[in-house]
């Protein structure tokens, strides 16, 4: 009982700390042109890689810019690209893992195919392909990540429905001569709405990691724009000398998706029947 007890309440504390992690960052972001004491492109020609102080409180880079201004903007970028693309990956997966579930024959076959060819090729490496092809802007980014990333999600919803499917609401909604597309959305995708909400909270974390990865190498979110990867890009020359420049964005990275990875983790574990506590 004791057990129990002690892991209810560590799961209950981490889920809070995620929680509060995103909320944070998710408000820093949206309140960011309130919040920064200068616009994140404005110059102090005189200030060039001023240490954290009480004018600059996270230091300037090497154009003399405010870092903490361009934190506040940075995660608006990341931030909106990892919700973007998120967005996109969930609406495909979950159209594609009900179709696929509920139908099953051919059109389950074709579908899950698709899904397997999708999935031997390395994500990363897929999303760098495509990029290399296209123009790096934000716009591409999130689109790009999206369109590679509903595999999970399809197969999740997908066994959803083959369990949903079978239950005494769905067959009473057949009898009753409900057209398909309305027992899908309106009979199946409510009682599979929870594990797409906790596999959309961890994506999230994985697409802020990617655009982060992609804008360190200089093929996702181009300057004067910031972001947190690209923060990191223009800091790893300078490193020795301005180690703040790396070390605030690459500390907000880790922050959000650990929020974020807190988040999904402990809200799999209260929503998850199947999960033994």
């Amino acid at each position: 009982m004791k057990s129990a007890t002690a892991r209810f309440a560590f799961h209950n504390v981490m889920l809070f700390f995620g929680l509060a992690v995103v909320l944070l960052m998710s408000l820093a972001a949206v309140f960011a042109p309130v919040l920064a004491p200068y616009p994140p492109s404005a110059l102090h020609l005189d200030h060039i890689l001023e240490p954290p102080s009480s004018r600059f409180w996270l230091g300037t880079d090497r154009l003399g810019r405010d870092v903490f201004s361009r934190m506040l903007f940075g995660g608006r970028v990341s931030l909106w690209v990892g919700f973007v693309a998120v967005g996109i990956s969930v609406s495909i997966g979950t159209v594609l893992g009900l179709i696929s579930g509920y139908f099953r024959s051919w059109v389950d076959e074709v579908i899950m195919r698709a899904v397997d060819i999708m999935l031997c090729f390395p994500s990363f490496f897929l999303i760098l392909a495509v990029i290399a092809f296209l123009e790096p802007n934000m716009t591409n980014i999130m689109i790009v990540i999206g369109l590679t990333s509903w595999m999970g999600v399809a197969r999740l919803v997908r066994a959803e429905a083959l369990s949903l499917r079978e239950r005494e609401f769905v067959a009473a909604a057949k009898l009753a001569g409900l057209p398909s597309w309305r027992i899908l959305f309106r009979h199946i995708l409510p009682n599979a709405l929870a594990p797409v909400l906790i596999t959309a909270t961890l994506g999230i974390a994985g697409a802020i990691l990617v655009e982060s990865s992609l804008s360190f190498l200089g093929l996702g979110v181009q300057p004067p724009t910031a972001s947190w990867g690209n923060m990191l890009m223009e800091g790893k020359s300078v490193i020795g000398i301005a180690p703040w420049l790396s070390v605030y964005p690459g500390m907000a990275i880790l922050l959000t998706v650990l929020g974020y990875n807190l988040l999904g983790e402990n809200l799999r574990d209260m929503l998850d029947p199947r999960i033994k506590q």
